[in-house]
């Protein structure tokens, strides 16, 4: 029942992680367990599993019976992608449709769940005709995928379905990564270094961050390996003035702080209750920043706004195409309508912050979307609109050129998929 109201919430517009964080007091730590599972497993294959149940209805269900549809899609859920046993799974949603007060949908409940765990194989093959069913993707998305990386998209479709990895960043200011692995590996957690990050260790099964030796101090964080290229990328020297623009949740900050001594680092978010997470993760590792609520496209209306910086971290507001895999609703919150505002406004940031950067700095833009118009196309743009710009050219291992950027891609880097790139302000004479 829980599962149900999640996805119905998510449906609704709301995202999954503030659904799941609303979750009552009184909810069990298993009962917990299971509704997150069961709510990230049917957004991840909601558009696959909606085609499956159709298949099996003799006409649509009203929309006042989207309560009915639901439990049904969590029903096949756990039929098709979980270890519970079918009986058990068909028995609970049939029960389930009686708690709704709606006890006449029983049969209709059970036929529709027995059809599927019967002909499951016949079922599947109708609807996987479909690439973009078969990946439980919108059309829209799946064919801007396909424009964008037609040669990777056999790769990156897959990725975006899968469980993503529990990383680690470990903070080479105290230790190496050598040597947290050998603390891993001492206390029976397996893990192996990432290719191609040098901060990133990728554990081989998800643990509760409070086994993790150090991370009350910050010795380690749990951050993708895709992120942790920030702090590489935006370089940061010992002493500078630094704006993270839209910070929360304050990973990035946080790496920031730890690459070079006495930085003066001034993080901004829109969002009050985002931006006291970012405190809390520059407290656990013992830093400070200052921070501020605050809107990134308009410095000018802020204390924060009248300084200047020798680097920018500008995380902007995307479509969060390149994380599907840890986000699986944003596949049904997210519209193809949404991306040209999307792009307005990075575009109105980046403009608003780029006077606040002094001569000889670098501002890093970046986004965790796989669409160029957010990216490459962004980049371009701007570029072409300011004269003393110019872009740095970027290591693209991980990665691949992407105009004047890097783009990681989900599947071929081992990372979420990001967009990365460094533009500096010509020194006039």
């Amino acid at each position: 029942m829980t599962a149900v109201a999640n996805v119905m919430d998510v449906l609704d517009g709301r995202s999954l992680d503030r659904v799941l964080a609303a979750a009552p007091p009184s909810l069990s730590e298993r009962d917990r367990a299971l509704a997150a599972e069961l709510s990230f497993g049917v957004c991840r294959w909601y558009r696959r599993l909606d085609a499956l149940v159709a298949q099996s209805l003799r006409k649509p269900l009203k929309n006042r019976d989207r309560d009915l549809q639901v439990l049904l899609l969590v029903g096949a859920y756990q039929l098709l992608y979980s270890r519970i046993p079918p009986h058990a799974a068909i028995s609970t949603a049939v029960e389930a449709s009686r708690r709704l007060g709606k006890a006449w949908a029983s049969k209709l409940i059970n036929g529709v769940l027995r059809r599927l765990q019967r002909d499951q194989g016949e079922l599947a093959a109708a609807v996987d005709s479909s690439e973009a069913i078969r990946y439980a993707l919108p059309d829209w998305l799946y064919d801007a995928i396909c424009v964008a990386w037609p040669e990777q998209r056999g790769t990156i479709f897959p990725a975006l379905q899968a469980r993503p990895p529990m990383v680690l960043r470990v903070d080479l200011s105290q230790t190496n990564r050598g040597e947290y692995l050998r603390q891993l590996v001492a206390m029976g957690i397996s893990a192996r270094p990432h290719a191609s990050v040098p901060t990133a260790l990728v554990l081989d099964i998800p643990l509760p961050v409070e086994r993790l030796p150090g991370f009350a101090r910050g010795l380690v964080s749990v951050q993708d390996a895709g992120a942790q290229l920030a702090g590489a990328y935006l370089d940061p020297r010992p002493g500078q003035r630094v704006l993270d623009a839209c910070a929360a949740p304050g990973g990035k900050t946080l790496d920031i702080l730890q690459r070079a001594a006495d930085l003066q680092v001034t993080a901004v978010d829109r969002n009050d209750e985002r931006l006291r997470r970012v405190d809390e993760n520059l407290c656990r590792a013992g830093h400070r920043a200052a921070l501020y609520v605050g809107d990134a496209a308009r410095p000018q209306d802020a204390e924060w706004g009248r300084e200047r910086y020798q680097r920018i971290l500008l995380d902007v507001p995307c479509s969060a195409t390149g994380v599907l895999r840890r986000h699986p609703d944003i596949r049904l919150l997210r519209r193809e309508p949404d991306i040209v505002g999307l792009a307005e406004r990075q575009a109105a940031i980046l403009a608003a912050l780029w006077p606040l950067l002094l001569p000889g700095g670098r501002l890093l833009y970046v986004t965790c979307s796989l669409l160029p118009a957010e990216n490459a196309l962004q980049v371009d743009a701007f570029l072409k609109r300011h004269a003393d710009a110019e872009a740095v050219e970027l290591p693209a291992i991980p990665g691949i050129r992407s105009g004047r950027g890097v783009q990681l891609l989900p599947g071929i880097d081992d990372t979420d998929g990001f967009f990365y790139a460094a533009l500096e302000k010509r020194v006039t004479v």
